[in-house]
């Protein structure tokens, strides 16, 4: 009994312990969470509702911003209209090349590692000021990829400076991003049993039907992830926008995300920005909850024996 109590109590200390250190590790990034992401998310809420301007105090003007974004600003509209040929464009290319590139890499050849490494490169690069202009300078009148047409004898294109073009010249730069989504495909290809495709070409179906029938509903659920993440990444755009067009030419890919940071940091209306950013919150937020309820009739989860 005697020696019992010690041990008891020496437990008791070792899970203290183990409890707070376990709180040290996670303690920057809970200070991280609520200082930088949970204080500025409750706090532009509560200034989308007022007129401040960074340089007075904020009023109180209830729906006043939200009834200006749709009554008054015809540009928000014309904004979020960009935005969404752009992320009909960026997103459906992208998840395509993506599959495309982890159909491919997934086949055992050697060297695949290195492969693999350097096709995700894009995706640690592509959303860097420095690609941005890069991507610039590539797509610039005189620029390498009208230099490498001249030389097929094909007449350069105005990639930035034709506004039916430059949102698409825009795209590719998100397009080419496809590293993510990619090792995403690549792990759900590899989860795809070998029996089923083996079973399929016994009963001489072709690559065309394997792919509809077995490869495309098994990876359906990882389909409807990417789905979601390459959506939201795109509506959020800035970078590229902002460095290779600036919104041009003729308000051409002047992007939401663009208008928001005008509206805050070059007129100093705050407040309306963050309405405006709060209106692209719902938009996001209705566009998920239709791909949501839309999976129930694409997205097949091969454990629960059919779509749910």
């Amino acid at each position: 009994m005697e020696s019992g109590i010690p041990r008891r109590r020496l437990g008791k200390n070792f899970h203290e312990r183990e409890k707070w250190t376990g709180f040290f590790y996670i303690f920057p990034w809970l200070m991280g969470f609520l200082v930088l992401q949970l204080y500025p998310f409750i706090m532009s809420l509560a200034y989308s509702f007022t007129d401040y301007t960074l340089l007075n105090k904020p009023r109180f003007k209830a729906f006043e911003n939200y009834v200006n974004m749709f009554s008054e600003d015809a540009q928000f509209l014309k904004t979020m209209a960009v935005t969404g040929i752009y992320a009909l464009i960026s997103v459906p290319g992208k998840l395509m090349f993506s599959l495309i590139v982890a159909i491919l890499l997934n086949n055992k050849i050697r060297g695949i590692g290195i492969y693999r490494t350097v096709y995700y490169l894009p995706s640690i690069l592509g959303g860097s000021v420095a690609v941005s202009i890069l991507w610039r300078v590539l797509f610039m009148h005189d620029g390498m990829v009208n230099r490498f047409l001249n030389l097929a004898h094909i007449p350069g294109v105005n990639w930035l400076t034709s506004p039916s073009i430059a949102i698409f010249t825009l795209s590719l730069l998100q397009i080419w991003q496809f590293g993510s989504a990619m090792v995403i495909f690549l792990a759900a290809l590899k989860q795809i049993p070998a029996e089923m495709y083996e079973a399929a070409a016994v009963d001489g179906a072709g690559w065309f039907v394997r792919f509809f029938r077995i490869t495309l509903p098994y990876i359906s659920s990882v389909m409807f992830f990417n789905l979601i993440m390459q959506s939201i990444q795109a509506l959020q755009n800035f970078t590229s926008a902002f460095v290779i067009t600036n919104g041009g030419p003729m308000k051409s890919t002047y992007i939401i995300g663009m208008k928001l940071y005008d509206d805050a940091f070059r007129f100093y209306k705050v407040g309306y920005a963050c309405a405006e950013s709060w209106g692209l919150f719902f938009v996001i937020l209705v566009l998920t909850l239709l791909v949501f309820k839309s999976s129930n009739a694409w997205v097949y989860y091969a454990d629960e024996g059919g779509h749910k």
